[in-house]
């Protein structure tokens, strides 16, 4: 029999720097765009963020999680949750920024909410909401018009 080594890890979080940000309970979607503005900004390229939450849905991390190109971001939910699950978020928001301005979701938008929704639910995160963000001060809530 052929004998190898198997590796052993240790999963660990890393602090990457920080975002200056009132310790409020995320209770409205405006909360949650107003934040995330204050992070991606106006990016040239698109960017998805989770608001990782306590169990108050206080904003205990924040993660990007995909930087993408001028039309798309490549998601994936094990990519989406996995800070999530090594900082015992008890839920998350998702966002991320339209550079065209318009906030209106695409197709594509839509099938990731709809994914990551199914993840969270069975990891036991659940997804309170994806927001996407356009010019000034416009968004797009799927918790706000029921599609979440």
């Amino acid at each position: 029999m052929n004998s190898y080594r198997i590796p052993a890890v240790k999963l660990s979080m890393i602090r990457d720097g920080s975002v200056l940000a009132e310790r409020q309970v995320i209770t409205q979607s405006a909360q949650a765009a107003t934040l995330c503005r204050s992070i991606i900004g106006q990016n040239d390229r698109e960017e998805l963020l989770a608001l990782l939450l306590d169990a108050k849905h206080k904003v205990s991390a924040v993660h990007s999680v995909s930087v993408g190109s001028l039309t798309f971001s490549i998601v994936h939910p094990r990519e989406a949750f996995k800070a999530a699950i090594l900082s015992n978020a008890a839920a998350l928001i998702i966002a991320h920024n339209h550079p065209s301005g318009d906030p209106t979701p695409s197709q594509e938008d839509r099938e990731l909410t709809e994914r990551l929704k199914q993840a969270g639910q069975l990891l036991g995160i659940p997804v309170l909401d994806h927001v996407v963000l356009g010019d000034g001060e416009r968004y797009y809530s799927f918790a706000d018009h029921g599609t979440l």
